[in-house]
Parts: structure tokens; sequence; C-alpha cells
């Protein structure tokens, strides 16, 4: 066998090992998933270990949520293996740069205007992945998450969502595309390095202007109200010398109930950011539900009397809130956000050095149907999407391992503040409120979980014995 591929042209061979290790990726990660799926199945009452951790309704409601999820990402990950493979079989690639040359010329561009070619390609590209990956998202959205508590969309308002955020997409995208293969092409000997340079710069702007331009064009963000919540929170942040200017609370009530919290700006600018589906006294889906208890109070009055259900509010109270950002200011203090930065920036200089040497190989072009021309970016696509696959691969799984050694840092960080029993009332909160399955496959983990699954967290905090 591995004679007959010898004997293959040198493009033929790169074709079919970037087929071939696509295929060996999504066995690898149906396999994992399989594993996962078997613990959903099969565990179907709270182990003894978590009976004071999480109730047997949301342990079962949490099982049926995470096995409904993991059975659409099989179903659409099957779809989107094989659409990827059937591009590339059947030459969708160059099919579709032929129309965007074809529309170019429509217009009066010739063969050298390739920037403008490239972002009439780059746009049908991504229409077709939008609209190719929609019905997907709309089976997420008004199905899975819908069924279990989360969606909290109409229909009007995802369509609108989904326009913005392709029409938003397409104002940055096509910009900094263009300018990225103009820089390549004038770059001379040292382009990536320039290459390099810009996407850095580009990135540290993003950073910058996304909660206060971008992020406000989907969802309505608004300062904290003054009071006792904001008054600890500036305190501890001055505590630790976290240069904090503003703490804002996102509406994402609108979107969805699951919650979260994140800081964001450079140097003495920082921001929080909280969701109003985290704060106990802010979340709307609280009110809604008081107000649904109330009516039927009133309406049980002139009947018999029944057993109260249990309150069961969604979101942190103040110290359960105060742990968490103290978990958040400890990736701050530890220096974690800076690394993150760091490591990706030597990632993007390697690939963008490796993509320097690989260009000029005309047999990476033809091996994916480009015989007479070498546009840049395809190259960039063919370089980074398929011929560093593997690499991207085992990266990931790196920083996969290096973010849960963070997040073990950062609860330490907050138990040292003292506020350990505080931050595991809020895991185990916010574990109930997001229905996470608090039992994992130790492979299935170990190649996914970014964040240490909850028993573990527990354990390192304090609050959990070791069996």
């Amino acid at each position: 066998m591995f004679d007959i591929i010898g004997e293959l042209p040198v493009e033929k061979q790169i074709f079919y090992a970037v087929l071939v290790f696509s295929a060996l990726v999504h066995l690898w990660e149906d396999y994992l998933a399989h594993r996962q799926r078997k613990i959903y199945r099969s565990i179907t009452h709270v182990p003894q270990e978590l009976i004071k951790i999480i109730d047997s309704e949301t342990f079962e409601k949490s099982r049926l949520y995470q096995l409904d999820k993991s059975n659409f990402s099989f179903w659409s990950g099957l779809y989107s293996e094989t659409e990827g493979t059937l591009i590339l079989l059947l030459g969708g690639i160059p099919f579709l740069w032929d129309v965007a040359g074809t529309v170019t010329k429509h217009f009066g561009f010739g063969l050298e205007y390739e920037i403008t070619q490239s972002l009439v390609f780059l746009t049908l590209a991504t229409l077709f992945s939008a609209l190719t990956g929609l019905p997907w998202s709309v089976y997420n959205t008004f199905v899975i998450e819908e069924k279990h508590g989360f969606n909290q969309q109409t229909i009007g308002f995802f369509i609108k969502d989904a326009v913005k955020k392709f029409a938003v997409t397409q104002c940055i995208l096509l910009p900094v595309t263009s300018l990225l293969l103009y820089i390549i092409k004038i770059g001379g000997e040292y382009f990536f390095i320039y290459a390099w340079l810009f996407t850095l710069a580009v990135s540290l702007v993003l950073v910058t202007i996304y909660a206060d331009y971008i992020a406000p064009l989907f969802d309505k963000f608004t300062p904290l109200p003054e009071g006792e919540l904001k008054s600890d929170i500036e305190s501890m942040a001055k505590s630790i010398d976290f240069p904090l200017t503003k703490v804002y609370v996102v509406e994402g009530s609108k979107r969805s109930s699951h919650s979260n919290a994140y800081f964001y700006g450079f140097f003495k600018n920082k921001r929080i950011v909280l969701f109003d589906t985290l704060l106990e006294d802010y979340s709307p889906l609280n009110k809604a539900d008081e107000t649904k208890t109330e009516q039927a109070h009133g309406e049980e009055a002139h009947s018999e009397p029944k057993v109260k259900p249990k309150n069961k509010k969604q979101g942190c109270n103040n110290p359960e809130i105060l742990a968490v950002l103290g978990h958040e200011l400890g990736h701050w203090k530890l220096g974690h956000t800076v690394k993150n930065i760091v490591i990706s920036q030597m990632n993007s200089f390697l690939c963008f050095s490796l993509f320097a040497a690989l260009i000029g190989r005309k047999e990476l072009f033809v091996a994916f149907g480009f015989n007479d021309s070498q546009p840049t970016l395809i190259g960039l696509m063919i370089i980074f999407q398929f011929i560093f696959a593997p690499y991207n691969e085992l990266l990931s799984f790196c920083l996969t391992i290096l973010s849960r050694r963070f997040e073990f840092q950062a609860d330490a960080f907050a138990r040292n503040m003292g506020k350990a029993s505080e931050l595991s009332s809020a895991l185990i909160k916010l574990n109930k409120d997001n229905l996470g399955f608090p039992v994992a496959d130790w492979m299935y983990s170990m190649w996914h979980y970014s964040h240490p699954p909850l028993l573990e967290r527990l354990r390192a905090l304090g609050n959990v014995k070791q069996d």
C-alpha cells in the first residue's frame, strides 16, 4: 500500500494526506464523544460523592441536556466532515475561485486584481458557510436550547442577530484581509514579519474596541448601579492593584439564560462585564419566576393548600459574585492573560514564518486544483487550514492542558483571598444554572475540557473530601 502511495505524484500525496488526517481527527472526536455519551446514558443516579452538591432533579436535567447536545454534535459534526470532504473531492475551492473571478471580470476587473477577486471569494465562502450552518443553528437554538429552558430568543430576534453578525463580520474581515494580502504582496523577503506585526496590531485593536463598540451592537450594556456590590468590587480590585475603571452589566438574558463574566482592556483602562443572568438580584428570569409564583399563589388562595415548591433562583448572591471575580482577577494578577497573548503571538509568528517557506511550492496549489495560478489567499487557506492541521491539533491539546492549570491557579488565588467557600458555592450554582453534568469520561475530559471538572475544582478548594 505504501509503495502505491509513494508512486503517486507529490500533489496527490498531499491531497490524500489532508483527507485522511481530517477523517482520522473526526473519528477520534467521535470516539471520545461516544465514551462521554456512555457516561450520560449509564449514570442515571447521583453518585455518592455528589449527593451534597447536586439534587437528583438537576442531575437528571443536566444528564438529558448534555446527552441531547452530544447527539446533536455527532450529526452536525458528521455533516461538517462530509461537506468538507465533498468540497475537496469535487473541486469546490477552485470552482468558487473561478466564480469570484467571473464576478470581478463582470465589473471590469481583470486577473491582475487578485486582491479584489480574493475579497469576492471570501464573501461567497462566508455566505455559503453561513447558509449551510443556519439550519443547524436554528435547530440548536429553537429545539435543544428551547427544550431545556435556555433559549430566550424569538425567531425575529434570531434572524436579525444572524444578519447583523454576518454584516459586522464582513465589515471587519474584508478590510483586514485586503490589507494583509497587500502587505504580503509588497513585503519582499521579510513579508512574514510585517504580516505578523499587522495581525498583532489588529488583534490588539479588536480586543480593545470589542466591548465598547462591537458587543453593544448585539447586547445592551449598562453601568452597574451604585451600591454594595459595586463598592465591594471596586475595593477588591483596589486591594490587588487592578486598574478598574468601569463595571458593566450586559443584558444576556434576551439571548440565553446561560451566564458569564469577564474583564477586558489594556494598561490602566480595565473594565469588568457581568451578565445579568449571573446576578441573582438583577436577573430578569428571577423576576419572571417571582411573577409566576405570585400569580400561582393568587390562584391557590381559593383552592386547597399545596406543598410550596422550592424557589430556585438563578445566579449568585453578592459574596459569590465577588468570589467569581476574585477568580477572574486571579488570571490577571498571575499573568495568565499576558502569557496567553505571548503564546498566541509566538505561534502566529511561527506560522507566518513557515508560510513564507511554503508559499512558493507550486505542488501545494496543484494538490487542491490550482494548476495555473497561485493566489495568496488560497495559499493562506491551504497552508494554515490543511497543511498545519496536525500541528494545530497538537497545539490545541497543549493549550487545553495549560488552560486547566491556569484555572486551578486562579481558584487558588481566590481561595487565598479568603473566598474558598463562596467560590465553591458559586461553582455549584453556576453548574446547576447551566446544567453542567458533573461526571466526565477521563479521556474526553482530558482532550476537551479547558476548565477542570466541577468535582476536581471543589476538591482543590478544600470543600470536598478526597475518597
